[in-house]
């Protein structure tokens, strides 16, 4: 297979607290305030805190062809990459401590489109951690 990886891009992490806002194109959603409705996802509850953001990494950890990047106790970065084309997704967590939430933004390197699968990833994610009590074990 060839790989479609593109390059890291140098401007992901938190910039004044928050993750930064998607591009114009279609691939990506997000969960932060500000984010237009088209790309608009729900944030995952935190009742237990940080903890949360600890257990949310293990899940990651255990997704197929992914790595996380960069853990710090308020901030999570994955790649994570498709099976036959290889495009990677960065995929990023932060914690909210005021809110007691953890939001979440998900975006493809290259390309226009991603046919759902940025929106599809986050909202299978989301079913399961409501279905596990709300974030809390």
């Amino acid at each position: 297979m060839f790989g479609c990886s593109g390059k890291r891009p140098a401007d992901l992490g938190l910039k004044a607290g928050v993750l930064r806002l998607c591009p114009s194109s279609p691939n990506c959603v997000s969960s932060e305030p500000g984010t237009p409705a088209d790309k608009l996802v729900a944030a995952f509850p935190a009742p237990s805190g940080r903890a949360d953001l600890v257990r949310l990494a293990e899940v990651v950890r255990g997704w197929p062809r992914t790595e996380i990047i960069t853990e710090t106790p308020d901030y999570l970065h994955a790649e994570t990459t498709s099976l036959l084309l290889r495009f990677v997704d960065d995929v990023e967590f932060r914690f909210d401590s005021t809110a007691m939430l953890i939001h979440v933004r998900s975006a493809s390197r290259l390309g226009e489109s991603d046919l759902g699968v940025n929106r599809k990833r986050v909202e299978g994610l989301l079913d399961r951690w409501a279905g596990s009590s709300g974030g809390t074990k």
